[in-house]
């Protein structure tokens, strides 16, 4: 086999390609096996049929497109992996011509990864902000923590934000009551905003037997984008009250002994977090910064191919319902239009970046070891609330195990690059990008950086304000 390449543009190239007959042998048998089982030729049994009788009867046609259906697609993936074309899209396929008994020659349109030429890492300088510890962020810390251990006491007095109420609602969309809106007996949170809009405007200030109405518009349920008027009264007002930020609370709260340690700790984990807060502004700020000195051609196909799976994640939450995906658009304050512009732009930031990180992926000859896909799969099932087992069979059905893969190739080229740029805090101080990323031999490097801050992060907080 023969093949060439031309380059149409940066981002896409046609394959010429060759066949020559006998390395069709193969291409054929099968062609006549399949053929025969379809032929019934007296004489013979079917599937049994010789070649030549079977073209006898048939004609030479239909045999040179079995051959031509099958050979094609494996010819050009052959080409393909011959001319170390790193192709992106579907081929576009063209048979260009058959001379019987010697060749078959075709075509292949296909979207590439565009060649780029990404900067010295050593050149990349950014500045990032200082993740001082200030007494405040303690005292906050140690507030939380209080608050779990709070008791709720009713109060005559107007409520305000943070207060426990109980409340009964009503709503009616043109006199019509609004059957998901009725309750009583509510427990909430005022200021939490975690009801309806204008909730919390009407309850701040209000005492225990008021009734207060205010105008709404709908988010959810039959009247979804509808406005409501609704009424809610007040029943009851309870306030969180705090124990004691002492020693006695140092032993209930956590393994320590006073108050003094219980502050030490909280301080020493939430260093913790700022530096983890501290190493993700780098990077974004380093990835920002590299983007800006690399010129990528984007791969229409492939933009295209973005943009469809971000609309079918907006608009999955709305059962694929156009009319009420656009009404929640319209509460927003956008259109449409502005939804596809926005998406657009967001589409073709994520191929830019996909395009520069597989480059320098390739460049330093970054690899992904089972044992890091398999605990990206094993974080994944758990945010998705099913078994690995179920996720592997989910994602191997949608085809999506190569795009898991490359995610977490592409994380570790950018930490990578970062560990090897210059950053500095506000007062140009280097920082040390091991100590806020972690080592490279760590396993820090196969998650998505956005999946190593947010375990960091939240365990960090989780265990600063869980010490039981």
């Amino acid at each position: 086999m023969k093949s060439t390449v031309e380059h149409l543009s940066p981002t896409r190239v046609r394959l010429n390609v060759e066949v020559p007959f006998d390395e069709l042998k193969p291409n054929f048998d099968r062609a006549y096996k399949e053929l025969a089982k379809q032929v019934r030729i007296p004489g013979f049994r079917p599937g049994k049929v010789p070649a030549k009788v079977l073209e006898s009867r048939i004609g030479r046609g239909p045999v040179l497109d079995e051959v031509v259906n099958e050979a094609v697609p494996s010819k050009y993936s052959e080409a393909v992996s011959n001319n170390e074309v790193q192709a992106l899209s579907r081929p576009e396929l063209e048979v260009t011509n058959i001379v019987d008994g010697e060749q078959i020659e075709f075509s292949a349109e296909v979207d590439v990864r565009p060649e780029l030429t990404v900067p010295s890492y050593d050149e990349l300088a950014v500045s990032v902000d200082d993740q001082e510890v200030t007494e405040q962020d303690v005292q906050e810390q140690l507030d939380e923590l209080r608050a779990r251990f709070g008791t709720l006491v009713g109060v005559d007095r107007p409520a305000a934000n943070g207060d426990y109420v109980s409340i009964d609602l009503s709503a009616t969309v043109d006199g019509q009551q609004v059957e998901d809106a009725q309750t009583s007996g509510l427990s909430y949170e005022v200021g939490s905003g975690e009801l309806i809009n204008g909730i919390d405007d009407a309850l701040t200030g209000m005492s225990a037997g008021e009734t207060e109405n205010f105008t709404t518009t709908l988010v959810a349920g039959e009247y979804a984008g509808r406005e409501a008027e609704v009424e809610v009264k007040l029943n009851s007002v309870k306030e969180r009250q705090l124990p004691e930020a002492d020693d006695e609370f140092a032993q209930m709260a956590s393994e320590f002994d006073t108050i003094d340690e219980l502050l030490a700790d909280l301080r020493e984990r939430l260093g913790r977090v700022k530096r983890m807060q501290q190493g993700m502004q780098a990077r974004d700020k380093v990835l920002e910064a590299l983007l800006e000195q690399v010129e990528v051609p984007l791969p229409e196909s492939v933009v295209q191919s973005e943009i469809e799976v971000r609309e079918h994640d907006a608009i999955h939450p709305y059962d694929h319902d156009e009319q009420r995906f656009l009404e929640s658009l319209q509460e927003q304050g956008k259109t449409r239009e502005d939804f596809d512009a926005e998406t657009r732009q967001e589409a073709e930031q994520a191929v830019r970046t996909q395009l520069v990180l597989d480059t320098i992926a390739d460049n330093e000859e970054i690899s992904v070891s089972d044992n890091e896909l398999t605990e990206r799969i094993i974080y994944q099932a758990q945010q998705s609330g099913i078994s690995p087992d179920q996720y592997v069979q989910q994602i191997q059905q949608s085809g999506q195990l190569g795009r898991i893969y490359s995610d977490i190739r592409r994380s570790k080229a950018l930490f990578s690059v970062v560990r090897q740029s210059t950053v500095t805090d506000s007062e140009g101080n280097a920082l040390d990008m091991d100590e806020l990323l972690g080592t490279q031999e760590q396993d820090e490097g196969d998650q998505q950086p956005e999946q190593v801050e947010g375990e960091a992060v939240e365990q960090e907080e989780r265990d600063a304000a869980q010490q039981q």
